[in-house]
């Protein structure tokens, strides 16, 4: 739908809108990723942003903070061109992007984080008083609990996410990108977030929210724009449009289904953790349960409950104090991953970007690395099974890519997680540890990773799958434990459960 003609002056741009873009185009090499895109973002609005991975909504916010070089068209900010080279110079000019993926000093303060490239000084010298007292404002004012002195490494990630929100802020900003800005937080982070986006919204500033999370894009968004292979297919206030139309206009069709039917039948018991206790913080404290060969087992909680250091733990990336894992009854304890994966293991990390993939690695070397025993002949590498393997996990995962020499880092979210899972697919493991699977995905792609889990658990694959979306952890699993506090809490059959009982038990340690 065309925005209403009555915003339009005489020159054709929407008198109250913050940001407009014009015919805006972008290729790489022969790949055209964004074709003749029109988007206007009124001030004091929320405008929500979604379309499939791949389909450029990053790369378009790329464009205009600076990131990528436009080929065509024009960006107006409050009515006057703008053609950012640097993110330096969009941040000078009121305009900030929070990125899924975070870029943060991990050893420096929360303090020194906010005031990078722009510390100020007092006779030549860094005012660390002037940081620490602007900081504590700017934390009040977003009633933020955080300490700014506190080391950015030791922060979960969603706290490490609220303060560079808090940063986009410090900039007075006009307009604010936030890129998946929940796909690290519990519920009340959640709420907490809103809660700063309508206060900012009231006092005029305009946001681009791009999120696969439907539900949020009605609670939170004025209007939304679809992308669809890098055109605009769609623009509609969120009161006018529903969770189908959306689904159709990002995929071209209509899912009849949010998952998949769960058929798969679990066998006899296979895997088993027994009364798991780990030696460093956060420690978690006598954890026992079985999962079934062939069963898709949940792990729900609140962020920093211990979901996460439970799969590190099981994978040998943790240190265990007592007791054990086995295997088809025989008890096992891994002192590291190496040994977990040729136990049959394999461990999909939450933070792909951290410690899931090789940015600097091409599609292929990311498929093949776990792998390089099969590739190998005669004591050196067979660059033809490498090929092939890379070529035979894309068109597996259906990843969206020019060729297998593509960087992983030049590929969308979602198509890193699908070479991601490729890897581990060419070890063929018995036992899938997924942390967040589908975090940052689209709703197609979703599907198809869910596919791929219920066909991994009918071959008689035993996966343990943590989740923080709770339709999800619902959706797609046969049983599900509940971690609190960093202790299990409880187990549930997922058919004979609902939302209430899992939050009541999210909450039993607390």
């Amino acid at each position: 739908m065309l925005l209403p003609v009555l915003h339009l002056d005489m020159g054709g741009k929407m008198r109250d809108a913050v940001l407009e873009i014009k015919d805006l185009s972008k290729s790489f090499g022969k790949n055209k990723v964004l074709h003749g895109i029109n988007l206007a973002v009124r001030r004091g609005t929320v405008m929500g942003l979604m379309g499939e991975n791949g389909a450029g909504k990053s790369t378009m916010m790329k464009c205009l903070f600076g990131i990528y070089a436009k080929d065509g068209g024009q960006i107006f900010l409050d009515g006057k061109p703008v053609d950012f080279t640097s993110p330096k110079q969009a941040l000078e000019n009121g305009v900030a992007m929070v990125h899924q993926e975070l870029n943060q000093c991990l050893d420096r303060t929360v303090v020194d984080n906010l005031f990078l490239g722009r510390y100020p000084t007092h006779l030549g010298v860094v005012d660390e008083s002037k940081m620490l007292r602007e900081t504590n404002k700017l934390f009040a004012s977003l009633n933020m609990n955080v300490n700014p002195t506190t080391i950015m490494r030791t922060m979960s990630v969603s706290q490490r996410q609220m303060v560079e929100i808090a940063k986009a802020v410090s900039y007075s900003a006009k307009l604010i990108v936030l890129d998946e800005p929940t796909s690290s937080l519990t519920e009340r982070e959640v709420r907490k977030l809103f809660s700063i986006v309508d206060d900012l919204r009231g006092r005029g500033v305009s946001f681009v929210y791009i999120s696969h999370k439907m539900d949020e894009i009605f609670q939170i968004c004025d209007e939304v724009s679809v992308l669809r292979d890098g055109t605009m297919i769609m623009t509609k206030p969120v009161k006018e449009t529903n969770m189908n139309e959306l689904i159709a206009a990002m995929v071209g069709r209509s899912l009849d289904k949010r998952f998949p039917d769960v058929d798969n039948q679990p066998g006899e018991a296979y895997f088993e953790v027994q009364n798991l206790t780990t030696k460093y913080e956060p420690v978690l404290e006598d954890i026992s349960f079985a999962v079934r060969k062939g069963e898709i087992f949940g792990l729900y909680g609140l962020v920093g409950a211990g979901r996460s250091e439970l799969l590190e733990s099981i994978f040998g990336v943790r240190t265990i104090a007592r007791g054990n894992i086995a295997v088809g009854g025989k008890k096992l304890r891994f002192a590291s991953s190496k040994e977990a994966m040729e136990h049959g293991f394999a461990l999909v990390t939450e933070e792909r970007k951290l410690n899931g993939m090789f940015a600097k690695g091409t599609i292929e070397f990311n498929t093949v690395i776990t792998n390089l025993e099969a590739y190998k002949t005669s004591h050196s590498l067979d660059s033809r099974k490498m090929r092939d393997a890379a070529i035979r996990e894309v068109r597996r995962m259906n990843t969206r890519c020019v060729s297998t020499d593509d960087l992983i880092s030049a590929l969308s979210g979602g198509n890193q997680q699908k070479v991601i899972l490729g890897k581990w697919l060419e070890r063929e493991p018995d036992i899938f540890l997924l942390d967040e699977p589908t975090r940052g995905i689209d709703v197609g792609a979703k599907y198809e990773i869910y596919q791929l889990i219920i066909n991994m658990a009918k071959q008689g694959k035993t996966i343990i799958m943590v989740s923080s979306e709770m339709p999800e952890i619902l959706g797609i699993t046969n049983r599900i434990g509940i971690m609190s506090n960093h202790r299990l809490a409880g187990i549930v059959d997922t058919k004979e459960t609902n939302q209430e009982e899992l939050l009541r038990l999210s909450a039993k340690y607390l």
